[in-house]
């Protein structure tokens, strides 16, 4: 198990405990199972992209929030070789954190990369109205947005505020995007 996956899972049942949540009550407001919860919570296994976003909406964070959670203090200047990069090896997704969010900031950035063929899907946004800027920087995107689809080629920039599920859904050459949550 990396460092990542421990500070996670530390973080995660540190979260569910000081909101006073079983993990049965967790399971019901995530829609993830107690067993998944459990194996996490221990570092067994690190959380798909999917069910960081469920937990995420169950507490009422962005993913990238639990993510800074765990994740060093942010200097000014993030180096390319200090980002965080983790890797929903399930989905296909690689998230890569070139600005991290920080308290005195409000917004921030992520690099996503999705295998060919790649779906990911965010039933619930973790935070209400969160206003995204998507462009693709290589390859081929559908976005799905609260039931409307978008197709992205590369240059296109889709802005958007989070109200309903998404879904990510990369071309046959896979895709590569800059996100912008402000």
């Amino acid at each position: 198990m990396d460092d990542l996956t421990t500070r996670l899972a530390d973080r995660l049942r540190t979260l569910r405990r000081d909101r006073g949540l079983t993990l049965d009550a967790l399971a019901g407001r995530s829609g993830v199972s107690r067993g998944t919860l459990s194996r996490i919570e221990t570092g067994e296994t690190s959380p798909t992209a999917e069910v960081l976003g469920r937990l995420g909406a169950a507490y009422g964070l962005p993913i990238s929030r639990l993510m800074r959670m765990v994740e060093d203090a942010a200097p000014p200047l993030v180096r390319a070789a200090e980002q965080e990069i983790w890797e929903d090896a399930a989905s296909g997704f690689l998230r890569r954190d070139v600005s991290p969010p920080a308290e005195a900031l409000s917004g921030h950035v992520i690099e996503g990369r999705l295998r060919p063929g790649a779906v990911l899907r965010y039933e619930t946004p973790p935070v209400r109205a969160l206003e995204h800027h998507l462009v693709l920087r290589e390859g081929g995107l559908v976005m799905e947005v609260s039931g409307t689809l978008y197709r992205l080629e590369p240059g296109d920039c889709l802005r958007y505020r989070l109200d309903g599920p998404t879904a990510f859904r990369a071309g046959p050459e896979g895709a590569a995007y800059l996100l912008f949550m402000l």
